[in-house]
Formats: C-alpha cells, sequence, structure tokens
C-alpha cells in the first residue's frame, strides 16, 4: 500500500515539476538572449539534490526546477521532516490549511436501546394466603388503573375469620387482629371499614397497590392460589426509562445530568428529551459496555401513553465539553500507535510534527501536545505530503551512513 502512494506521489510532483519547468522555461524563450540565466537546478522533491545544468533528480528521477537569481529556491533544512512544495505543486495536490484553536469540543453520541418501564414503580401482586379468585374487575392485560381500585374478589376462611374477630373484639386483641389482617393483604382503610362490612360478604377485596398499567395477570376467575402466587403484575408508564448500551469509548462523553434526544420508529417524527440519571459501574465482560438511563416524561395524549413498553428506540447523546486545543479530524495521521500532523511553515515547506491527541468530537479532535494555537495544520493533501516526507527519510539514510 505504501510502495503504491509513494509512486502515485512521484507521478504527480513529477506532473506538477515539469510544468513548473516549462511555465518558467517559456518567458525564457520568448524574450530570446536577453532572459536571465537559472542560478542552478533543484529536485522540488529532494531539495538537496542540486545542478548547475538541466536535468533529473538521481534519486526519483523528476526533472530538476530551474531556480533563476532572486529566487529562495526549496528549503532544504527540514531534512526528512520538512517537505518543500512549490506553488503549483501546492495548487496540484489542493493542499489546505486550517488554525489550530481553543475551542468547545463537540461530540453527539449515536446509541441504541429499549423504551422500558420505571423499575422503581413496578409491582408483582401476589397472594398473602392460601384462597380462591371468586370475580376479576380487572380482567385483561394492558388496562388502565387507580391505585386502590378493586382487582379481584378473594374468597378465604382463615381472612373471614379474622375480619369476624376482629369486629366482636375490643382494646389490645383488637389491636393484634388488626395486625394479623395486615399480614393477611388487607390494607389499613379496608381494615377500618370492616366494622361497616355485612355479615353475609364471604369476600374481600385485593386492591391495586399503586396506580399504573397491568402488564401480566396470572389468575382467571375461580382459580385458586397459595401464598405467594403471583396474581398480577403493575408497572407506572407515567416515566419511561430508555435503556442504551454505552461502550468503554463511550464513557469520556458520557455525564450525569446530559441532554438525550430519543426516537422510535413506533412515532415517526415525534422526538423526547430526557437527561441521563444513572450509569451502570458494572461493565459485560464479553460486550465490553455498560448501560445508561434516560427518564422520559410520558403523558397521556388523547388517552393513552405515547411511549410504549419495550419499544425500540434510537437516542442522540449531546456533548459539548469545554475549551481545548482542537485541529479539524482530517488534519490527524495516524500511523499505528504515533499521530502525526503537517504545520505550514511557509515558503512552501510543510514540517511534520508528532502530536498526542485526546478526545475525538463530530469534527475536531483534542491535541494534547505537540502543537500550539494558531498553527496552521494541513487538513487536504496531507497525506501526500507524508508519503513524500517518508520517501525523504527512506533516500537520506544512505548518506548518513
Amino acid at each position: 500500500m505504501k510502495t503504491t502512494l509513494i509512486i502515485l506521489i512521484t507521478a504527480v510532483l513529477s506532473i506538477s515539476g515539469t510544468l513548473l519547468f516549462k511555465n518558467r522555461q517559456a518567458p525564457a524563450q520568448e524574450a530570446g538572449s536577453g532572459s536571465p540565466e537559472p542560478a542552478f537546478y533543484q529536485s522540488a522533491m529532494h531539495p538537496w539534490i542540486k545542478s548547475d545544468k538541466p536535468g533529473r533528480c538521481t534519486i526519483c528521477g523528476m526533472e530538476l526546477t530551474p531556480v533563476y537569481p532572486g529566487d529562495k529556491g526549496f528549503d532544504e533544512s527540514g531534512g526528512g521532516n520538512t517537505v518543500a512544495l512549490t506553488q503549483t505543486q501546492v495548487q496540484v495536490l489542493h493542499v489546505q490549511t486550517e488554525e489550530a484553536k481553543v475551542r468547545p469540543l463537540v461530540r453527539t453520541l449515536d446509541v441504541a436501546g429499549m423504551i422500558d418501564d420505571d423499575a422503581t414503580r413496578h409491582r408483582v401482586l401476589a397472594a398473602y394466603i392460601d384462597g380462591r379468585v371468586d370475580q376479576l374487575h380487572v380482567n385483561y392485560m394492558g388496562a388502565e388503573i387507580e391505585e386502590g381500585q378493586p382487582l379481584a374478589e378473594f374468597y378465604s376462611p382463615s381472612l373471614l375469620q379474622a375480619e369476624r374477630e376482629y369486629r366482636q373484639l375490643t382494646g389490645d386483641l383488637r389491636k393484634a387482629t388488626a395486625l394479623r389482617l395486615r399480614q393477611m393483604g388487607l390494607t389499613t382503610g379496608q381494615i377500618g371499614d370492616l366494622d361497616g362490612k355485612p355479615a353475609d360478604t364471604l369476600t374481600s377485596q385485593i386492591l391495586a397497590p399503586v396506580s399504573g398499567t397491568v402488564v401480566s395477570q396470572s389468575v382467571y376467575e375461580g382459580q385458586y392460589v397459595a401464598t405467594g402466587e403471583k396474581l398480577f403484575e403493575i408497572a407506572d408508564f407515567s416515566t419511561m426509562w430508555f435503556m442504551f448500551s454505552a461502550y468503554e469509548q463511550d464513557m469520556p462523553w458520557i455525564r450525569i445530568g446530559q441532554t438525550v434526544t430519543v426516537t422510535t420508529p413506533a412515532i415517526p417524527g415525534r422526538n423526547f428529551e430526557g437527561k441521563v440519571t444513572f450509569i451502570d459501574p458494572n461493565f459485560d465482560e464479553a460486550t465490553r459496555s455498560t448501560k445508561v438511563r434516560v427518564e422520559l416524561p410520558n403523558p397521556k395524549v388523547d388517552g393513552r401513553r405515547e411511549l410504549l413498553h419495550k419499544l425500540y428506540a434510537d437516542g442522540k447523546v449531546h456533548v459539548e465539553n469545554s475549551d481545548v486545543l482542537t485541529v479539524p479530524k482530517s488534519a490527524i495521521i495516524q500511523t499505528g500507535p504515533e499521530a502525526v500532523v503537517y504545520v505550514d511553515r511557509d515558503g512552501g515547506a510543510y514540517e511534520q510534527m508528532p502530536v498526542k491527541t485526546g478526545r475525538r468530537g463530530d469534527k475536531l479532535v483534542e491535541v494534547i501536545s505537540g502543537i500550539s494555537a494558531g498553527d496552521r495544520v494541513v487538513t487536504n493533501g496531507n497525506l501526500l505530503i507524508d508519503g513524500q516526507a517518508e520517501m525523504n527519510r527512506a533516500f537520506m539514510q544512505p548518506e548518513e551512513k
């Protein structure tokens, strides 16, 4: 791959050198014998190669460029880390530069996850004692219920006997029986109403402990249940959790309190905004990721919740950090573990500078060390310049020996 790049660079620069040579030679031919003679001839790719006569570079074979009296020629002081280009070559290679600046580093993380209910408001309603479900007031999943709403009529001989004892007793015995009734599943309000309950009523009501939506129904009318057996499962959908996976490289960007914009294919064109409220400190060993929670308000619209349970969703985490020294992403050339940029030193000279990079934003990269604010770095054409620098170093090594 590198050999191919070097051949391409040689061809491009050879063409540009030839064009420059012809452009400079034409005025001399038109002016006739009165035109100035070149002071010397120099290789644009290898500035240390000079000759007092026209010819070709002894290293790369490209035409030597005439340098006339008063012209600066190509800078050869930088050695293998500095590449000298003529103005024509700069134009042919479309070399562009941009200033390194101190500015905010902006990043938008695209994430994917699932809409889940608020686990702190999720309840499983189980049987407190053995008994039989005589009647269901809520008999389908998805039903919206309110706290204290009757869910079922429940018959239990032991519960019925405890209620009758409570009505007959007084003092401490009545208080002890009330405590036993609480352990059997009655609420404080139900116990307080026992004195007015008809004596021939054989069942007690199972009430909803919280407001929400029935997400699971495990019993039917006439079914006998044992202590601890699940009857209903209730979730509160007024606030939903968007749960997404964050990977190790995402962690420097994610903070509690950040705004996340959530979209779902189920509601096209609608954006939901929430805040990051929790980052799980436990990473999955296989996927090297952890879960992040975003809380989303989910009010009712036209009698129903907009965000439904277990929907697939996408999110955008909006991050803007404090001011840091940055350069455009295109300026960074990653050569294995080392990153380099090319700094414009004026006069067609571009110097290779190793840099230590930090976080990567949407368009910018944080530079920790290696260059300073105000340095102009090459953002386009730097790969060709880097290939030329590699050739310069390769051809200079034999001379150093």
